[in-house]
């Protein structure tokens, strides 16, 4: 009876599990085309801020977490774009998006802390509101640092925890249980700066702007040299 009660479990478990992805993709399909223009301001909006950060980009691109590719209309056409995307159910969608841009794309299985790329191999890695989710934040960072060639870019628009002893801080830490459910792991009040910082890059430069969006408004964005 134990394991006929343990094999239901861990079957409700990937069915909650399976329900929790499929309405996170859906989601990100519904929203993803207009994050850019309600975490705008009037006068440098999110779009002018992608632009600037992906203008140069050349070489092997690999792109953690694309999700239904809302990054593809700002990359160079000639780079050789990969991505890492473990929600299957958002692989149609970043298909039809490159599809749509006549992009050719070279997507893989894997995660964040388990890139499918050789050592010392990529040029640049693109990250937009994808460390908030990872599991552990420490050991995808470590991933992106073994990937990255000597001198390699790591690329981020990523929303922060809010300043200690701020309300919105404690606002973040309330809410963060229901946050992580309904938005595929993610975590609203994650130090991501500090685990930046720390991470053994040789340096790291960023700017912080705040979003309209509601609890999680406080980003950075900037660039990690290996």
């Amino acid at each position: 009876m134990m394991i006929v009660n343990q094999i239901i479990g861990d079957s409700q478990n990937r069915t909650s599990s399976n329900f929790g992805k499929r309405f996170f993709a859906w989601m990100m399909a519904q929203s993803s085309s207009t994050y850019d223009k309600i975490s705008s301001d009037v006068y440098d909006g999110l779009r002018l801020r992608k632009r600037s950060l992906f203008a140069n980009l050349q070489g092997k691109v690999l792109e953690i977490g694309p999700g239904t590719g809302h990054n593809l209309p700002y990359y160079p056409k000639d780079i050789h774009w990969i991505g890492i995307e473990p929600n299957p159910h958002l692989h149609s969608y970043l298909r039809k998006q490159a599809e749509k841009l006549s992009l050719n794309i070279d997507l893989r299985i894997g995660n964040a802390e388990w890139l499918d790329a050789e050592d010392n191999s990529i040029d640049t890695v693109v990250s937009t509101l994808v460390l908030c989710s990872v599991p552990n934040i420490d050991y995808t960072l470590q991933a992106i640092l073994r990937v990255l060639k000597p001198g390699g870019r790591f690329l981020f628009i990523e929303h922060v925890a809010a300043p200690q002893g701020t309300i919105l801080r404690q606002l973040q830490r309330t809410i963060s249980p229901i946050w992580k459910v309904i938005g595929d792991g993610c975590h609203p009040d994650r130090e991501t700066l500090i685990a930046l910082e720390n991470a053994g890059f040789a340096s790291v430069n960023y700017e912080r702007f705040d979003t309209r969006l509601p609890i999680v408004s406080p980003h950075i964005i900037g660039v990690a040299t290996k």
